[in-house]
């Protein structure tokens, strides 16, 4: 989430939102967005109900969730979609950025 920080203004230049989805409780999810100061939107999803929607998967042998990084348009369609198969399997930032000016452009 460090690189989401370093590059969130990029982000806020394309009109884009940031929702990162977690499965700590509100109450842990609110002290860590306070305590790491971040600008965008966390939501905790404890119970998984929005894991299970977007396909998310869990791997008990990998301590939890896989990362799963979409980019949903403003009309609710998912125009890119990334499971992980490790919390080291993520997309770098200036790959989003960059997919999100592709479509802007069209």
């Amino acid at each position: 989430m460090a690189q989401l920080r370093q590059d969130y203004e990029k982000f806020v230049k394309l009109d884009t939102k940031i929702l990162v989805v977690g499965p700590e409780d509100a109450e842990a999810f609110k002290k860590y967005w306070e305590k790491e100061n971040l600008p965008f939107i966390g939501l905790p999803d404890p119970k998984h109900k929005v894991l299970k929607l977007y396909g998310q998967e869990i791997k008990i042998f990998k301590f939890g969730r896989m990362p799963a990084q979409m980019r949903i348009d403003k009309s609710g369609k998912v125009r890119f979609v990334h499971y992980g198969h490790s919390m080291s399997d993520i997309p770098s930032d200036d790959e989003i950025l960059s997919a999100i000016e592709k479509d802007m452009s069209k």
